[in-house]
């Protein structure tokens, strides 16, 4: 975590850490699940997250790029506290009206940090960060919510992606812990 808001993990996995059986879009199956539009649906802890994902944003940013569909909530919050526009990523072009994979701005030739809501193997920002490549933009970082990847290995660095997380799977669980002493 970024700043003083230590109560954060433990408000975070309160909220959306669910257990069970479930299937994560990387096809993975796990016996826990981060809803995180749990905490995306509560105005409070939405904005406390933004709050921690703006102090983790490059300074030359031009651009943040929402990832459909959890990154889009944080990505509009971050938005009016940093005044950058955002740039709304779908993860494929629609097939109506303009066709577009992105709505927003014009992201060519501009630096676009991507804002995600979890990520596992990083299959969604790795498609994103590719298509926004192929339209022009400079794509470097990844800002995400929680980091639940496995290990200290950078699940991007084959597309040499930057992961900056407000909070990291571990961080999580030793909130947990901490809990339930």
């Amino acid at each position: 975590m970024t700043t003083t808001d230590t109560s954060l993990a433990a408000d975070i996995d309160a909220t959306c850490r669910l257990t069970g059986e479930f299937t994560l879009r990387s096809g993975q199956v796990s016996n826990e699940y981060f809803d995180k539009y749990l905490f995306e649906a509560d105005p409070l802890l939405l904005a406390r997250v933004a709050r921690e994902v703006a102090q983790l944003l490059p300074g030359d940013a031009d651009l943040l790029g929402g990832l459909e569909m959890g990154g889009i909530p944080i990505a509009t919050a971050v938005s009016q506290l940093v005044g950058l526009p955002v740039v709304f990523v779908r993860k494929k072009a629609k097939e109506y009206g303009t066709a577009k994979l992105a709505e927003g701005p014009s992201y060519d030739g501009k630096r676009v940090v991507l804002i995600e809501d979890v990520i596992t193997t990083g299959g969604a920002v790795r498609d994103a960060t590719a298509a926004l490549r192929e339209g022009g933009a400079i794509v470097e970082t990844v800002v995400c919510a929680i980091d639940r990847s496995p290990g200290a290995e950078n699940p991007l660095d084959d597309v040499a992606l930057e992961v900056r997380a407000v909070l990291t799977k571990a961080e999580l669980d030793a909130a947990r812990a901490a809990a339930q002493a």
